[in-house]
């Protein structure tokens, strides 16, 4: 089951990303949306890549380090929607399910961090457990207990 909530988040922060790349294609071309549209693309495109990489770290330390950098793109491309709906640069009915998914993703990343966090402090264990759902399974040779 593990397997099969990481590859869903794995591919839902993948369609995240290409609904960022289209909403960037479909801003207008005025010089505030062509300021902000490359960081919410950056932003909004980097949150799976980073998902990604927490599923191969080497260390509980490294989980929670990669595993935080996602939260920050997620939080960080929530602010850029906020910011293009509130300068009325895009309606905001278009943007209100990424905004909603946006603020899922940070949901799911907040509790996953805060369990990576309470987890390098015990054992590995934790670690294991969590690293296997992103598709990992093992620390240094060790299965998850």
């Amino acid at each position: 089951m593990g397997d099969e909530k990481s590859r869903d988040l794995r591919e839902r922060t993948k369609a995240f990303a290409s609904r960022m790349i289209r909403l960037y294609a479909a801003l207008p071309k005025t010089p505030e949306a062509q300021v902000i549209g490359p960081q919410l693309l950056r932003s909004g495109t980097s949150v799976g890549t980073n998902y990604r990489e927490a599923g191969r770290a080497r260390s509980p330390a490294e989980f929670a380090a990669k595993l935080g950098i996602t939260l920050q793109e997620a939080d960080e491309t929530a602010y850029w929607l906020e910011l293009l709906t509130e300068a009325k640069m895009v309606p905001q009915a278009p943007v209100a399910d990424l905004m909603q998914e946006a603020h899922e993703l940070i949901a799911i990343f907040v509790t996953s961090l805060e369990t990576a966090k309470n987890g390098r402090s015990q054992n590995c264990s934790d670690f294991c457990l969590l690293t296997s759902e992103l598709g990992r399974g093992d620390f240094e040779g060790q299965e998850p207990h």
